[in-house]
């Protein structure tokens, strides 16, 4: 069955950190402040317009929730509670910072119906937290983890790729350590530096250089496929879509369409597993796909095409819509 959250922002609320690369005004589109009323709307029509054939999350992003006082988590709970006896509502998602997880905290989540909790991780590695200044280390993402499936939540984390300070290989180590942690669900966010923050400020003079698209499209594709053999689902590659990101001065691989790209890469590199050390010079190769694939397959302005063309200039390629994927090679 289709899964689906109903977001609810609440854009940097309970967060007094400035990490140098933070600006959840620009990121999520929404402005700070307690809105319950708005939220409540929001659910309800959310609710109204939902596939009937779906289960639902009402899901608190944006900020760290369980950073804002007790008051007004609990009416923001509230607020979501009401909605838990339409069938369709399964349960209520929100994300947080490491350190903001204790006992106490989890015991009120739990009694107000929350399921699942994502953590901030960004990265594993304690320099590159601290260059970013996260104020947090590596050991407190572990000990958060650690304490949320033990009290019987969902676990996300989220993690971050081009961090100032970080390379891909620590890329890479920070997803095989979130991968030891056993998530059920991970999101990767490539950095961006946006205008108004401390690492814009950086780019600017050039002490930070972001990844470029390419490298992040890359990259992203080797992490998903490190998530997938350990039975993580990744539900989001890219940040969201904003007027204000695409207005405002971003520098970094920012895409509309990110997690496509990542998706088509990742085609394009089990072709390329399946056609190595065979000899299709002047022959044909026929990729099949499924017929909701095969825009992947393809690659975004037949990118993949292209480039199996030029690997294989002798090689004739074709993609045909079938069940399951795989590939023909005939002369």
């Amino acid at each position: 069955m289709r899964k689906i959250n109903i977001p609810i922002f609440v854009s940097h609320l309970g967060c007094p950190n400035d990490c140098i690369f933070c600006d959840q005004k620009k990121i999520t589109g929404v402005r700070g402040g307690y809105d319950f009323e708005g939220a409540e709307k929001k659910i309800a029509l959310s609710l109204e317009t939902a596939p009937e054939e779906c289960e639902i999350e009402i899901a608190f992003f944006g900020g760290s929730f369980t950073g804002i006082g007790s008051e007004y988590q609990n009416k923001y709970l509230e607020t979501a509670q009401k909605f838990m006896n339409d069938k369709r509502v399964k349960g209520i998602r929100l994300s947080t910072r490491p350190d903001y997880i204790n006992e106490d905290i989890l015991d009120n989540l739990k009694k107000h119906g929350v399921t699942s909790i994502e953590l901030g991780v960004q990265s594993m590695d304690d320099k590159v937290l601290e260059m970013n200044k996260r104020n947090l280390k590596a050991s407190d993402t572990v000990k958060a983890a650690e304490l949320i499936k033990r009290s019987g939540f969902s676990l996300g984390l989220q993690m971050m790729t081009g961090m100032y300070g970080s390379t891909p290989e620590k890329d890479i180590e920070t997803a095989e350590e979130i991968a030891a942690l056993a998530p059920e669900t991970v999101r990767i966010y490539p950095t961006v530096a946006i205008e108004g923050t401390r690492l814009y400020e950086l780019y600017l003079s050039g002490e930070y250089v972001p990844y470029s698209l390419e490298k992040t499209v890359e990259l992203c594709a080797k992490l998903y496929d490190l998530f997938e053999e350990n039975n993580i689902k990744v539900i989001r590659g890219g940040l969201m879509s904003s007027s204000e990101i695409k207005e405002g001065k971003v520098a970094g691989p920012y895409h509309s369409s990110f997690g496509e790209l990542v998706a088509s890469r990742r085609y394009l590199r089990r072709i390329m597993e399946k056609l190595e050390g065979k000899d299709v010079s002047g022959k044909s190769v026929t990729v099949f796909s499924p017929k909701y694939k095969v825009s992947q397959v393809l690659g975004n302005k037949l990118s993949n095409i292209k480039r199996l063309k030029e690997e294989f200039p002798e090689t004739r390629f074709s993609v045909i819509e079938k069940d399951g994927f795989g590939i023909e090679i005939s002369d």
